[in-house]
Protein backbone atom coordinates (compact mmCIF):
# COMPACT_ATOMS: atom_id res chain seq x y z
CA UNK A 1 0.00 0.00 0.00
CA UNK A 2 3.08 2.24 0.65
CA UNK A 3 4.33 2.06 -2.69
CA UNK A 4 0.88 3.01 -4.14
CA UNK A 5 0.34 5.74 -1.96
CA UNK A 6 3.91 6.99 -3.12
CA UNK A 7 3.22 5.78 -7.44
CA UNK A 8 -0.25 7.71 -7.14
CA UNK A 9 1.59 10.90 -5.59
CA UNK A 10 3.96 10.84 -8.33
CA UNK A 11 1.55 10.97 -10.85
CA UNK A 12 -0.85 13.37 -8.92
CA UNK A 13 2.11 16.25 -9.33
CA UNK A 14 3.34 14.92 -12.70
CA UNK A 15 6.47 16.91 -12.97
CA UNK A 16 10.01 15.44 -11.02
CA UNK A 17 12.60 17.61 -10.48
CA UNK A 18 15.96 15.87 -11.24
CA UNK A 19 18.89 17.77 -10.79
CA UNK A 20 22.35 18.01 -9.56
CA UNK A 21 24.21 20.52 -7.26
CA UNK A 22 27.76 21.10 -6.36
CA UNK A 23 27.13 21.48 -2.62
CA UNK A 24 24.06 20.35 0.04
CA UNK A 25 22.98 23.64 1.15
CA UNK A 26 22.56 24.98 -3.00
CA UNK A 27 20.19 21.79 -3.83
CA UNK A 28 18.33 22.85 -0.24
CA UNK A 29 17.68 25.78 -1.25
CA UNK A 30 16.57 24.88 -4.38
CA UNK A 31 14.60 22.43 -3.20
CA UNK A 32 12.44 24.77 -0.88
CA UNK A 33 11.41 26.98 -4.02
CA UNK A 34 9.84 23.75 -5.41
CA UNK A 35 7.81 22.92 -2.96
CA UNK A 36 6.73 26.31 -1.68
CA UNK A 37 5.89 26.74 -5.34
CA UNK A 38 3.87 23.82 -5.96
CA UNK A 39 6.89 21.13 -7.43
CA UNK A 40 6.40 18.66 -4.76
CA UNK A 41 8.50 15.35 -5.89
CA UNK A 42 12.23 15.37 -5.99
CA UNK A 43 14.60 13.40 -6.63
CA UNK A 44 17.96 13.44 -5.15
CA UNK A 45 20.63 12.38 -6.97
CA UNK A 46 23.42 10.10 -5.52
CA UNK A 47 25.85 12.25 -7.27
CA UNK A 48 25.01 15.45 -5.70
CA UNK A 49 27.49 15.88 -2.26
CA UNK A 50 25.73 14.78 0.82
CA UNK A 51 22.56 12.83 -0.79
CA UNK A 52 21.53 11.04 1.63
CA UNK A 53 21.41 13.57 4.05
CA UNK A 54 19.51 15.81 1.69
CA UNK A 55 17.38 12.87 1.45
CA UNK A 56 16.98 12.32 5.42
CA UNK A 57 16.47 16.74 6.10
CA UNK A 58 14.04 17.34 2.62
CA UNK A 59 11.60 14.23 3.68
CA UNK A 60 10.45 15.64 7.07
CA UNK A 61 8.61 17.43 4.44
CA UNK A 62 4.88 16.52 4.91
CA UNK A 63 3.72 17.80 1.50
CA UNK A 64 6.54 16.61 -0.67
CA UNK A 65 7.76 13.24 -2.14
CA UNK A 66 11.09 12.80 -1.87
CA UNK A 67 12.84 9.80 -3.64
CA UNK A 68 16.90 8.82 -5.07
CA UNK A 69 18.38 8.73 -7.81
CA UNK A 70 21.33 7.55 -9.94
CA UNK A 71 21.28 4.31 -8.10
CA UNK A 72 23.00 1.90 -9.14
CA UNK A 73 23.25 -0.71 -6.86
CA UNK A 74 21.92 -2.55 -3.62
CA UNK A 75 24.00 -0.67 -1.24
CA UNK A 76 23.02 2.48 -2.70
CA UNK A 77 19.37 1.60 -2.79
CA UNK A 78 19.25 0.67 0.67
CA UNK A 79 21.45 3.94 1.74
CA UNK A 80 18.88 6.14 0.60
CA UNK A 81 15.64 4.04 1.70
CA UNK A 82 16.84 4.04 5.18
CA UNK A 83 17.34 8.08 4.63
CA UNK A 84 13.79 8.23 4.05
CA UNK A 85 14.00 8.09 0.34
CA UNK A 86 10.18 7.19 -0.88
CA UNK A 87 11.38 6.36 -4.14
CA UNK A 88 14.21 4.92 -6.02
CA UNK A 89 15.38 5.75 -9.43
CA UNK A 90 18.10 4.46 -11.44
CA UNK A 91 19.37 5.05 -15.25
CA UNK A 92 19.28 1.69 -15.69
CA UNK A 93 17.91 -1.58 -14.54
CA UNK A 94 19.72 -3.81 -11.42
CA UNK A 95 18.34 -6.80 -10.70
CA UNK A 96 19.21 -6.60 -7.09
CA UNK A 97 18.32 -2.96 -6.34
CA UNK A 98 14.41 -3.82 -7.64
CA UNK A 99 14.34 -7.21 -5.25
CA UNK A 100 15.73 -5.06 -2.43
CA UNK A 101 13.42 -1.94 -3.15
CA UNK A 102 10.32 -4.42 -3.42
CA UNK A 103 11.25 -5.54 -0.11
CA UNK A 104 11.13 -2.71 1.83
CA UNK A 105 8.08 -1.93 -0.26
CA UNK A 106 9.47 1.14 -2.21
CA UNK A 107 8.97 1.77 -5.94
CA UNK A 108 11.77 1.24 -8.03
CA UNK A 109 11.98 2.96 -11.36
CA UNK A 110 14.60 1.90 -13.85
CA UNK A 111 15.64 4.03 -16.78
CA UNK A 112 15.25 1.98 -19.88
CA UNK A 113 15.71 2.38 -23.92
CA UNK A 114 14.46 -1.10 -25.87
CA UNK A 115 11.53 -2.89 -25.50
CA UNK A 116 13.59 -5.64 -24.43
CA UNK A 117 15.24 -3.87 -21.28
CA UNK A 118 12.13 -2.83 -20.25
CA UNK A 119 10.69 -6.39 -20.75
CA UNK A 120 13.56 -7.63 -18.31
CA UNK A 121 12.43 -4.76 -15.78
CA UNK A 122 8.65 -5.52 -15.63
CA UNK A 123 9.87 -8.76 -14.77
CA UNK A 124 10.37 -8.10 -11.60
CA UNK A 125 7.72 -5.82 -11.21
CA UNK A 126 8.71 -2.56 -12.63
CA UNK A 127 6.24 -1.29 -14.85
CA UNK A 128 6.84 2.34 -14.15
CA UNK A 129 10.15 2.85 -16.39
CA UNK A 130 12.36 6.45 -16.93
CA UNK A 131 12.60 6.76 -20.29
CA UNK A 132 16.10 7.58 -20.44
CA UNK A 133 17.61 9.41 -21.90
CA UNK A 134 14.02 11.02 -23.69
CA UNK A 135 15.67 13.93 -26.22
CA UNK A 136 16.57 10.14 -28.08
CA UNK A 137 12.51 9.87 -28.40
CA UNK A 138 9.51 11.23 -29.07
CA UNK A 139 5.92 11.83 -27.23
CA UNK A 140 4.84 9.44 -29.77
CA UNK A 141 7.18 6.78 -28.19
CA UNK A 142 5.27 6.27 -25.24
CA UNK A 143 2.40 4.82 -27.56
CA UNK A 144 4.84 2.79 -29.41
CA UNK A 145 5.95 1.07 -26.73
CA UNK A 146 2.42 0.48 -24.89
CA UNK A 147 1.52 -1.32 -27.86
CA UNK A 148 3.22 -4.16 -26.98
CA UNK A 149 3.96 -3.48 -23.92
CA UNK A 150 0.63 -2.50 -22.61
CA UNK A 151 1.05 -2.76 -19.36
CA UNK A 152 4.36 -0.07 -19.23
CA UNK A 153 3.91 3.65 -17.76
CA UNK A 154 6.58 6.01 -18.72
CA UNK A 155 8.80 8.77 -17.22
CA UNK A 156 10.26 10.34 -19.60
CA UNK A 157 13.29 12.51 -18.08
CA UNK A 158 16.18 14.37 -19.95
CA UNK A 159 15.85 16.16 -22.71
CA UNK A 160 12.55 17.30 -21.62
CA UNK A 161 11.87 20.98 -20.30
CA UNK A 162 8.80 23.61 -20.17
CA UNK A 163 8.78 23.90 -24.20
CA UNK A 164 7.54 19.97 -24.62
CA UNK A 165 6.42 18.98 -21.19
CA UNK A 166 2.95 19.84 -22.24
CA UNK A 167 2.91 17.51 -25.21
CA UNK A 168 4.67 14.64 -23.27
CA UNK A 169 2.18 14.97 -20.53
CA UNK A 170 -0.69 14.79 -23.44
CA UNK A 171 1.15 11.58 -24.73
CA UNK A 172 0.34 9.99 -21.89
CA UNK A 173 3.12 10.26 -19.48
CA UNK A 174 3.12 8.67 -16.26
CA UNK A 175 4.70 12.03 -15.27
CA UNK A 176 8.17 13.81 -16.56
CA UNK A 177 11.35 14.18 -14.94
CA UNK A 178 12.65 17.53 -15.32
CA UNK A 179 16.61 18.64 -14.69
CA UNK A 180 18.97 20.97 -16.23
CA UNK A 181 16.44 23.56 -16.34
CA UNK A 182 15.80 24.27 -12.98
CA UNK A 183 19.50 25.22 -12.03
CA UNK A 184 19.92 26.96 -14.99
CA UNK A 185 17.19 29.03 -14.34
CA UNK A 186 18.20 28.95 -10.31
CA UNK A 187 21.95 30.49 -11.45
CA UNK A 188 21.04 33.44 -13.91
CA UNK A 189 17.65 34.37 -12.63
CA UNK A 190 17.65 33.41 -8.49
CA UNK A 191 15.22 32.27 -6.85
CA UNK A 192 12.68 35.06 -8.01
CA UNK A 193 13.38 33.70 -11.18
CA UNK A 194 13.12 29.92 -10.33
CA UNK A 195 9.93 30.42 -8.71
CA UNK A 196 8.37 31.90 -11.55
CA UNK A 197 9.80 29.00 -13.89
CA UNK A 198 7.81 26.73 -11.10
CA UNK A 199 4.37 28.65 -11.67
CA UNK A 200 4.66 28.98 -15.43
CA UNK A 201 5.77 25.15 -15.77
CA UNK A 202 2.74 24.28 -13.67
CA UNK A 203 0.28 26.88 -15.10
CA UNK A 204 -2.08 24.02 -16.98
CA UNK A 205 -2.84 21.95 -13.82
Amino acid sequence: MKSLNVLTEIKKNEFIAVYRTSDKQKFINIAHILIENGLKTIEVTATTPQANEIIRELSQYQNATIGGGTILDSASTKAAIEAGASFVVSPGFDTASAKLANSYGVPYIPGCMTVTEMTHASQYGCNIIKLFPSNHFSPKSIKDFQGPLPQLEFIPTGGVGIANSKEWLAAGSYAIGIGSEITKIYDSEGPKGLAKYIRELLKHK
